[in-house]
C-alpha cells in the first residue's frame, strides 16, 4: 500500500487514494474564471501557459540557492512527517503546496530585509516560488519505500537473523539511490509528450500540480494578491502549528486528546456489556487526526463517502460474517480479564499459512485486486496514449541520436527519418520554453546509464539479484511510472500501490521454480516491488513540477536541476529518518513486539503478498480469490461504462459512480478511523463551499495543508521523546482506551 496529494496523500506508502472527480477543481472542470471582459465572463485555458500579472518583473534566473536551500528545508519537514504518517496509516503526503506557501512567505521576508544582497535578497517572483516548490517536492519523496517494501524485509526476516535498519544503513542507502534517481532520469523525456502533446486531447489535467500553480499565481498578484497570500501563509502556520502542538501534547492523554473510543466508553458504563467491546474490536472509534481531516478536505465527497462506504462494508459488514460462518478467526486480547471479555483482534497477519486466517488477510486480497484492476483498466482504455507514448519516446531518441551524430559531421538516414520533427496535432499545444531551457538529452541520458550500470551492480552484490531480474524491475519500474503519471494526471489517483503488488506478482512468477530459497525470493520480491514504487514516485513528481513550471513559465531544466537536488538530499534524509523511527519503535520491523503505536499497514500487506507469491505454505482462501476475481471485475466493467457510455450529455452521472480505488483502500488499511475522518474533512470542505466559496479559495488549501503537515512532524517530536524516555507511555495516561492501551 502507499502510497504519494494540493498536498496530496499517496496512500500506502505509494497510492493517491482519492477522486475521479478531482478536488481542485471539482466544482470547475477543466477551465477556471478569471474575470470579465465586456461584461462577459472570460474563461482561462489550463491546458496552456497562464496568463500573468503584467507587472511582474521579468526572472532572469528563478534557480537561486534561496529558492533551492528553502525547498529542501520544507521537503525535509513532511518527508519526517512522512515517515511518521507513513508507518501509521500507510498514507504519504506531497510537498508542493506546502512548500508553495510557506516559501512564499520565506522569501518574500528575504526580499524585503535582504534588499539587493546577493543570494538572500533580490525580487521574488512566481517561476522562482516555483523552484521552491519543486525543491520541496525532491526532498520531501521516496518516503513510500521506507513505509512499506524495506520495513516487510525485516518483518520477513530476510535481511539476517537479529539484523536491523541501522545494522543495514548502507544498504538502504544504495536501494533508495536507485530508485530516486531511475525515476528522475527515465521521465525527464517524457514532459513533452504528457503536458505539450497529448494532454489537451487527453484532458490530461494533473489537478494538484494545476492547484499549485494557480496558487502560487495568485500569491504574486499584485497588492491584492499579496494580501491574499499572507492569509494563505497565516492560516497554514496557525494549523500546521496547532496540529503539531496537538499530536504532541496529544501522547500524554491519548484517550482523552486524540482517539475516542465510545464503546469502551459504554463497555464501562453499562457494566462491561461484550456487545460494546465487540463493535470496538472492529476499530470503530473515532481519532481526531488533523492529517486526515486535512485530507478530507482537499478529496471531496465522492472519494470520502467511497473510502468510508468501504469501511462498513468490509469492517462492519463482511469481517463479520467472516467470523461468524468460521471463515476467519479473530485473537482473544482480554488475557483471561473478565473486565474486557469480548475484546478481540482481527487484524493480524501473522502466522500465515498455519492457522485460520484473520478477515485482514482474507479482504488483503479483493483490495489489492481491486486497485490493479482499476488501474490497469484505466491504462488499457486509453491504449492509444500508450503507442503515441512509445512513438513519441523513440522519435525523441532517433532525433537525439542523430544530433549526435550530424556534430561530429556524421549522418544516418535512418535515424534522419525516425527522428524528423512531428507534424503537430490540432491539439497538441506550443511549448513556452524555447530549446536552451529545456534538460539537454546528455543530462539524463548520462544520468540514466550511470544509474542502469550503478542500479545492476548494486542489486547484484548487495541485494543477491540477477542481472536479469534487475532490468526486469527496471522495465518495471517504467511501464508503471508511465501508468501512474497518466492516470494520475487525469484523476489524481495515482495508483503507486496497485504499482507495486502488480510488480510483486510479476516477481513471484518470475522466481518461481528457479532454485531461490523462500527468503532470498521474498527479499527479490520485496526489492523489486520497492523499486516499481519508489521510481514511479519519483517520476510522477517531477512531471508534476514539470506541469506547474509550465503553467507559469519556469525553465523545465531549472526545475529539473532544483528537483535533482532535492532528491540527493532525500537520498541521505529518508533513511536517517527511518533509523531514527525504528530505533524509537522496535515494533515496526520486529513483529513479536505485540502492542505497537503504528499499524503499519503498509508494511504487513507487502510482507503478506510477498509470502503468498513465494511460499507455497502461505495461500489465499479459496472464496477470497473467489470474490476478489468478481470484485476486480465490477470495477473493470464501470471502468468501461465511465468512459465508453457516460459521455457527452451522460458525463455528469459520472460524479455518482462509486470510487473503488478508495473502497479498495479501506479493505486494505485495517482502520475506520480514517474514512471517518476524511469524511468529516469533505463534508467540512463542501458545506464552506456552499456558504463562502471565495474564503474557501483562499484558505481551504492552506488550512489542509498545515493539519497534515503539523500532524507529521508532531509524530517526529514523539520518536525523540520516546528516545528520550520521556513519551506518553511513561509520563502519561491511557485512561479511556481498551484495557488502558490505545
Amino acid at each position: 500500500m502507499e502510497e504519494k496529494q494540493p498536498v496530496h496523500a499517496t496512500a500506502t506508502g505509494t497510492v493517491k487514494p482519492f477522486a475521479e472527480s478531482t478536488p481542485p477543481f471539482e466544482n470547475v472542470g477543466d477551465m477556471k474564471d478569471e474575470g470579465t471582459e465586456d461584461g462577459e465572463i472570460v474563461e482561462e485555458d489550463l491546458y496552456i501557459p497562464l496568463k500573468m500579472d503584467p507587472g511582474i518583473p521579468y526572472e532572469p534566473n528563478p534557480l537561486t540557492i534561496r529558492a533551492v536551500v528553502t525547498g529542501i528545508v520544507l521537503g525535509c519537514l513532511v518527508s519526517a512527517s512522512n515517515l511518521y504518517l507513513g508507518l501509521k496509516t500507510g498514507f504519504t503526503f506531497s510537498a508542493n503546496m506546502f512548500g508553495a506557501i510557506f516559501g512564499y512567505g520565506f522569501l518574500k521576508l528575504l526580499e524585503k530585509v535582504g534588499g539587493e544582497t546577493p543570494i538572500i535578497g533580490g525580487l521574488f517572483g512566481p517561476q522562482e516560488n516555483s523552484i521552491i516548490q519543486a525543491a520541496a517536492t525532491g526532498a520531501g519523496g521516496i518516503s513510500g519505500i521506507f513505509v512499506a517494501g524495506i520495513p516487510a524485509m525485516y518483518q520477513l526476516g530476510v535481511m539476517g537473523e537479529g539484523r536491523t535498519p541501522k545494522d543495514d544503513i548502507g544498504a538502504i542507502f544504495t536501494i533508495t539511490l536507485v530508485c530516486s534517481f531511475l525515476g528522475l532520469f527515465y521521465v525527464t523525456p517524457l514532459r513533452k509528450f504528457f503536458i505539450i502533446q497529448v494532454a489537451r486531447e487527453l484532458r490530461l489535467m494533473f489537478p494538484t500540480p494545476t492547484a499549485v500553480g494557480l496558487t502560487i499565481r495568485s500569491m504574486h498578484a499584485g497588492a491584492a494578491g499579496s494580501i491574499e497570500a499572507m492569509k494563505k501563509l497565516k492560516c497554514l502556520g496557525i494549523s500546521f502549528f496547532g496540529a503539531l502542538i496537538h499530536r504532541v501534547v496529544s501522547y500524554y492523554a491519548v484517550g482523552i486528546l486524540y482517539d475516542w473510543h465510545f464503546f469502551t466508553w459504554i463497555h464501562i458504563w453499562s457494566g462491561h456489556t461484550s456487545w460494546a467491546m465487540n463493535v470496538e474490536s472492529w476499530g470503530w472509534f473515532f481519532e481526531w487526526t488533523p492529517a486526515f481531516i486535512g485530507s478530507g478536505i482537499l478529496i471531496g465527497l465522492n472519494p470520502a463517502i467511497s473510502m468510508f462506504a468501504g469501511s462498513v462494508l468490509g469492517w462492519g459488514l463482511i469481517g463479520p460474517l467472516l467470523v461468524h460462518y468460521g471463515e476467519c478467526i479473530g485473537i482473544d486480547l482480554s488475557d483471561g480479564d473478565p473486565d474486557w471479555d469480548g475484546y478481540y483482534s482481527f487484524y493480524s497477519l501473522s502466522k500465515l499459512g498455519q492457522r485460520t486466517p484473520s478477515p485482514r488477510y482474507w479482504l488483503l486480497w479483493p483490495g489489492v485486486m481491486v486497485m490493479v484492476c482499476a488501474s490497469m483498466a484505466e491504462l488499457v482504455v486509453q491504449y492509444k496514449v500508450i503507442g503515441v507514448g512509445f512513438k513519441s519516446l523513440w522519435n525523441q531518441a532517433c532525433s537525439s541520436a542523430n544530433n549526435a551524430l550530424l556534430s561530429r559531421g556524421k549522418s544516418s538516414a535512418f535515424l534522419a527519418k525516425h527522428g524528423a520533427p512531428r507534424e503537430r496535432t490540432e491539439f497538441e499545444v506550443e511549448d513556452p520554453a524555447p530549446k536552451e531551457q529545456q534538460v539537454k538529452d546528455w543530462m539524463w541520458l548520462t544520468g540514466l546509464l550511470v544509474t542502469l550500470v550503478v542500479g545492476m551492480l548494486i542489486f547484484h552484490f548487495l541485494w543477491e539479484m540477477h542481472p536479469g531480474l534487475t532490468i526486469l524491475s527496471f522495465l518495471l519500474s517504467f511501464l508503471f511510472s508511465f501508468l501512474a503519471i497518466q492516470i494520475g494526471a487525469v484523476t489524481d489517483n495515482t495508483p503507486l500501490t496497485a504499482a507495486s503488488k502488480a510488480s510483486q506478482l510479476i516477481f513471484g512468477a518470475a522466481t518461481s521454480h528457479s532454485g531461490y530459497t523462500v527468503q532470498h525470493a521474498q527479499k527479490l520480491n520485496l526489492v523489486a516491488g520497492g523499486l516499481a514504487s519508489g521510481g514511479a514516485e519519483v517520476a510522477n513528481a517531477l512531471v508534476s513540477d514539470f506541469r506547474t513550471g509550465f503553467l507559469l513559465g519556469t525553465p523545465p531544466i531549472k526545475q529539473f536541476i532544483a528537483q535533482a537536488c532535492g532528491t540527493f538530499v532525500a537520498v541521505w534524509l529518508a533513511p536517517g529518518l527511518f533509523v531514527l523511527f525504528t530505533s524509537a519503535y522496535p515494533c515496526i520491523y520486529d513483529p513479536s513486539i505485540e502492542h505497537c503505536p503504528f499499524q503499519v499497514p503498509s508494511v504487513t500487506a507487502w510482507a503478506a503478498v510477498a509470502q503468498a507469491v513465494t511460499d507455497p505454505n502461505v495461500k489465499i482462501p479459496l472464496k477470497s480469490g473467489i470474490f476478489s476475481i468478481v470484485m476486480g471485475a465490477v470495477s473493470v466493467i464501470q471502468v468501461i461504462i465511465r468512459h465508453y457510455y457516460l459521455v457527452g450529455e451522460r458525463e455528469k452521472y459520472r460524479k455518482w459512480l462509486p470510487n473503488w480505488g478508495a473502497i479498495a483502500l479501506s479493505w486494505v488499511i485495517p482502520a475506520t478511523v480514517y474514512g471517518t475522518a476524511a469524511l468529516l474533512g469533505a463534508i467540512i470542505a463542501a458545506l464552506w463551499r456552499k456558504w463562502d466559496m471565495r474564503t474557501w479559495d483562499i484558505y481551504g488549501y492552506a488550512l489542509a495543508a498545515g493539519l497534515i503537515a503539523g500532524e507529521g512532524l508532531g509524530g517526529v517530536v514523539g520518536a525523540v521523546l520516546t528516545l528520550a524516555g520521556v513519551d506518553g507511555a511513561v509520563k502519561g495516561t491511557n485512561i479511556a482506551c481498551p484495557m488502558l492501551q490505545c
